[in-house]
């Protein structure tokens, strides 16, 4: 399902975020965690970066591996995923009134030892990205494998980086990171613009 619920608009509006455990279906998610493990074993993947003008590697700070997909990926499960993030644009801008305007989609892999220290997706004031949508493609997450994402709100909550869980948040106002994982860990975040 694609469309907003009216409790995930009050819970985006209130809390900042919010959590769903279906998005792209488990055959597709399955999918693109299969594309995801052929771009990493060829080599495709690239050291994320930090900083805001400059790509810097710092892997004290971060120390995943990135790959940037487009609606034309030679991937026929990424162009669908592609598809299902485009779609999810058009029901944010109906339902919560966003005036979003275009998105870029990464593919991240962190392998075992990874992690993402705290950290926002846009910066106060600037004209940058508004919603952060993230879904995970690691079946069969066990506790012990880690990875969690905390989202710093009053409580932090921790959520287990589950097949297919969508989670959703505006980019300047949620503080989050990456918990150090002890598995191979990957997921597909969709960074949403209003200019």
């Amino acid at each position: 399902m694609i469309r907003l619920s009216d409790d995930e608009v009050t819970a985006l509006g209130e809390r900042g975020y919010f959590v769903r455990d279906s998005f792209l279906g488990r055959e597709l998610a399955l999918r693109v965690r299969d594309a995801a493990v052929a771009l990493r074993d060829s080599g495709k993947m690239n050291r994320a970066g930090v900083g805001r003008t400059q790509h810097q590697v710092a892997a004290e700070v971060r120390n995943d591996f990135i790959y940037w997909p487009d609606e034309t990926d030679s991937s026929g499960a990424l162009r669908e995923a592609w598809a299902h993030f485009a779609l999810f644009q058009q029901h944010l801008n109906s339902a919560a009134w966003l005036g979003l305007t275009r998105f870029e989609l990464q593919l991240a892999h962190y392998a075992s030892g990874g992690k993402y220290e705290r950290h926002a997706d846009a910066f106060a004031g600037d004209d940058n990205r508004r919603v952060t949508a993230i879904v995970y493609l690691n079946d069969q997450w066990k506790p012990q494998d880690g990875g969690q994402l905390r989202i710093y709100t009053e409580p932090s909550v921790d959520l287990t980086p589950s097949l297919d869980r969508l989670v959703v948040f505006l980019s300047e106002r949620i503080e989050h990171e990456v918990l150090p994982n002890h598995a191979d860990r990957f997921a597909l975040t969709a960074w949403y613009r209003s200019r």
